[in-house]
């Protein structure tokens, strides 16, 4: 038997702990890309799975504090870069990379990874119309979620001055791509819809590629908008552009400047439509007083002729008649003429002038009642030809139409929109816009449409 060295012995703990010390510090910051295989989620939060290549593998671990800002779903076969620390489990001498931060691999992944979310969240119903909330026809304050230093707040700022100058705009600022992009909007979505201090809320940004729109495509941010009782409408990127957040908001604009111009009525119009409800409001308010005068007069003319003072002479005069025909008569006629006095008495109280002004009170509370009940009719009307002009104008969108099957086709180099046969030629490569989406194709063969000349 070979008996150890005169050097240290050391034990399985005091090696573990030596090899895992020389690894966090020769590899304490590095980043490395592969393939996520064998991944678990334990009731911990604690995320564990395996990185491999063509040639090799290595165990991974991101612990809760760090996944949580993840800003996709990760899952078995999709390729990642993760940064971290290699590391030693000395329970079990187990290498392993400590995760701190976690991203996908290329554009590809980023779109596999927004495909994924997308038909998750449709799955889920929450892109469904029934959920959409309408917009304000009139809104008194938007609020704007955007970067307040960037192009799009510039250009939504000066679309709202020039269509409705009275708009009060109050902009909630955030970082529009980045890391901490999605979790500031949602606080600031959260914390906008707290005040209850706006009526509509405009989420923003210019155009970029996918990863700087990447923010946009956040699961939380979604489900934030999902949520909010404050209607929703975001222009983000340009028309091609197309978010989860554009899915789930209730109204989406193709770029920032059209989500401001959807949010608000031309002063113009307003104006025009204003002075027309007025105009006629006017005219209704100007027949029903000349009809309230002419009652007026007439109740007054017919008020002379039955004033208590006129009757009263009246009585006088047979009073006057009576007492000389009763010096004149006998006895039986004295009783009757005072029974006659006892009902003119009876009959005088009927026409007494309280009585009188307080049937003439009740007749002026109807008058004003139905001329309150006919403006009220009026402003109704008003508003449902409003209601019908905005769902025509709905109808006539380019949305609609392609909603209804209808599909708009682009020279795939140029971007200019085909509309012959002619301007197509055997392999052009177009690209179409459809109701849900866009695609791309190479033409094989045209044929033109046979025209009947007269």
């Amino acid at each position: 038997m070979v008996e150890p060295s005169s050097g240290k012995i050391y034990s399985i703990t005091e090696l573990n702990s030596i090899v895992r010390g020389l690894l966090e510090i020769r590899l304490a910051d590095i980043w490395i890309q592969g393939e996520i295989t064998n991944l678990a989620k334990p009731a911990s939060g604690h995320w564990y799975f395996t990185l491999k290549d063509g040639g090799a593998q290595i165990r991974c671990a991101m612990f809760r504090n760090r996944n949580r800002t993840l800003k996709f779903k990760p899952d078995n076969g999709i390729k990642v870069q993760a940064r971290g620390r290699v590391s030693l489990y000395e329970p079990r001498g187990d290498y392993q990379f400590i995760v701190e931060e976690c991203e996908l691999a290329g554009e590809g992944e980023l779109q596999r990874a927004f495909e994924q979310l997308k038909q998750r969240l449709w799955d889920e119903g929450l892109f469904d119309e029934q959920y959409k909330q309408p917009l304000p026809c009139f809104p008194k304050t938007v609020g704007i979620i955007t970067s307040p230093t960037g192009a799009a707040i510039r250009d939504i700022l000066s679309v709202l001055k020039r269509r409705f100058p009275l708009l009060a705009v109050i902009i909630y600022p955030v970082p529009v791509q980045g890391i901490d992009a999605a979790p500031q909007i949602v606080e600031m979505i959260k914390h906008a819809g707290s005040r209850q201090e706006c009526d509509v809320l405009l989420l923003s940004r210019g155009g970029g590629s996918i990863e700087d729109l990447w923010a946009f495509n956040d699961e939380t941010v979604a489900r934030t908008i999902f949520a909010s009782k404050t209607p929703v409408i975001t222009g983000v990127g340009h028309e091609i552009d197309f978010t989860i957040a554009d899915f789930v908001s209730d109204l989406r604009a193709p770029t920032p400047s059209a989500a401001a111009e959807l949010i608000t009525p031309l002063k113009e119009e307003l104006q025009e439509k204003l002075g027309h409800i007025t105009r006629i409001l006017e005219s209704i308010q100007s027949k029903y007083l000349n009809q309230a005068t002419e009652k007026l007069q007439w109740l007054k003319k017919t008020l002379g002729f039955h004033h208590p003072r006129a009757r009263i002479q009246r009585q006088v005069q047979q009073i006057d008649d009576l007492q000389l025909r009763l010096t004149n008569h006998f006895p039986r006629v004295l009783q009757q003429l005072q029974t006659r006095a006892i009902i003119a008495q009876h009959m005088l109280s009927q026409y007494s002038p309280l009585q009188k002004l307080t049937e003439l009170q009740g007749k002026c509370t109807h008058l004003r009642q139905a001329q309150t009940k006919l403006i009220q009719t009026s402003i109704a009307d008003c508003q449902q030809t409003h209601d019908s002009i905005h769902a025509q104008l709905t109808l006539l969108s380019p949305k609609a139409t392609l909603d209804r099957g209808y599909a708009i086709i682009y020279d795939h180099d140029t971007g200019r929109v085909i509309k012959k046969i002619e301007e197509l030629q055997h392999g052009n490569k177009i690209s179409g816009n459809v109701a849900n989406g866009e695609f791309i194709a190479t033409i094989e063969a045209t044929k033109q449409q046979k025209t009947n000349k007269p």
